[in-house]
């Protein structure tokens, strides 16, 4: 048995994290996890921490499920891999499918697993291309996405995300990528005006298209609340205006809900408050609540024909994946959305989000606050430097870095974007008091770097 010491002397030799500086990582060290139980999770010290982010926005029914993992024992030890290549198929594949089809938007009759939300997008990238191609229409390539959105870090996916992280570096994004502002309403010069908002948005779409040309442009993407960007909450409505917009204009309409599916924003899906069926849909996440890895691009009759009527049926249409439908995650997957319908979970979520959104609000008077903002279990918190000027706080304070150890400290973890936006997305099944606990936490967290002279002193 290792003991923890040596435990994170291998992690920093060997482990590479995801989205972080290699030698800053060497330098911090890992945090290590070591149980979780509900809406808390223990560190190998010890410490209790109630996790007000899910994981990475996906523990969506808690942590230590039980009935989740008898799903996973039962369907290992029966049958624990079975390809879908060759014609063959599992029972917990084809069954989650079929609920996947039942609980989205009418019309989004076909599903593609995959393992995760990266692949989903990368797969709807390249049946989308190859959609365009089957039905004649071979010159549209062009790609249009969000500024400040995320959709995953493949490496075409990673292009049309629209963070400087993951195109630093890499070479992206690719030419075919283009991306419209973010529709931001604390930022905007058009804040509580929410029809301008959205006729902007509107306006933007059709401009990059008539720049690009209408015959060149394939498909938009969109989250229907930007997670990554900061949680950045349109005006309601801007989501069926941007579906309208690309029917008009005759581009695909991707809306990406790896983050917003599975009850996140209240509904089962963000689309359905609003009534749009998208062309197609990415999901991952809250799909298998993060206890196994899996995602699904989910696919319209029409994009669907379109690919099988382009093709003579002797020929393969070549895109696959070793584990896509595997079926411990599929069982996984199945158990997950029994506990979200039948189980209570999402009902639970959604009268929670009343003591959700009233955390958020008592936090709007904070000093340092300028903005709270969110939409069912899916909020943010904004800092800044002036309340009237937004200005930000200076980047040389490492506010981020100084905020999330100082949560630490006071036992909530949340995400601390570096443009000091507190991330929230507790898990659905959070109690009142629970709920209310992450707020106090928040707020003494809040207090505490308040006390500090250069973070007073940097208070317009």
């Amino acid at each position: 048995m290792h003991s923890n010491r040596s435990l994170l002397d291998i992690d920093r030799d060997h482990l590479i994290h995801p989205v972080t500086s290699f030698r800053g990582h060497e330098a911090h060290g890992a945090l290590l996890l070591e149980s979780g139980k509900g809406m808390w999770l223990k560190d190998v010290e010890g410490r209790e921490l109630i996790d007000a982010f899910a994981g990475l926005w996906c523990v969506n029914v808690g942590y230590g499920q039980d009935s989740i993992a008898e799903a996973a024992a039962e369907q290992m030890r029966r049958l624990p891999y079975a390809t879908g290549y060759f014609h063959f198929g599992s029972e917990p594949a084809v069954k989650l499918a079929q609920q996947l089809v039942d609980l989205s938007p009418e019309g989004l009759d076909h599903v593609y697993f995959t393992l995760g939300g990266s692949d989903a997008v990368d797969s709807a990238i390249r049946y989308i291309t190859h959609y365009h191609n089957a039905i004649g229409k071979p010159e549209k390539k062009q790609f249009i996405a969000l500024e400040r959105g995320y959709h995953g870090s493949s490496s075409t996916g990673a292009g049309l995300t629209a963070l400087a992280n993951f195109h630093r570096g890499f070479d992206l994004p690719l030419r075919w990528q283009h991306h419209i502002a973010s529709p931001y309403p604390y930022r905007s010069d058009l804040e509580g005006d929410d029809a301008a908002i959205i006729a902007r948005s509107v306006q933007e779409l059709k401009d990059k298209v008539a720049q690009l040309g209408a015959d060149n442009v394939a498909a938009f993407f969109c989250e229907p609340i930007q997670g990554s960007g900061g949680v950045i909450v349109p005006p309601v409505g801007w989501l069926k205006a941007m579906r309208e917009t690309c029917t008009q204009l005759d581009i695909l309409f991707v809306t990406d809900e790896v983050i917003t599916g599975f009850g996140r924003t209240g509904p089962m899906f963000a689309c359905e408050a609003e009534g749009v069926t998208p062309d197609l849909m990415t999901l991952a996440k809250g799909l298998t609540a993060g206890y196994v890895p899996m995602g699904a691009l989910l696919m319209s009759g029409k994009v669907y024909e379109g690919i099988a009527n382009g093709a003579a049926p002797e020929v393969a249409i070549g895109h696959g994946a070793t584990y896509s439908g595997h079926p411990v995650s599929a069982a996984v997957g199945l158990e997950v959305l029994r506990l979200y319908t039948d189980g209570g979970i999402l009902a639970n979520g959604q009268r929670v989000a009343t003591r959700f959104d009233a955390g958020l609000a008592g936090l709007a008077n904070h000093p340092m606050v300028g903005d709270t903002r969110g939409r069912g279990l899916l909020g943010a918190i904004e800092l800044v430097a002036d309340k009237g000027s937004k200005a930000r706080f200076d980047p040389g304070l490492k506010l981020a870095d100084r905020l999330f150890a100082k949560a630490y400290d006071n036992g909530v973890i949340f995400r601390a974007f570096a443009d000091n936006i507190i991330g929230l997305a507790p898990a659905l099944c959070a109690s009142d008091g629970e709920m209310d606990e992450i707020f106090a936490r928040i707020a003494k967290t809040l207090d505490d770097l308040l006390e500090e002279a250069d973070i007073r002193a940097a208070l317009g």
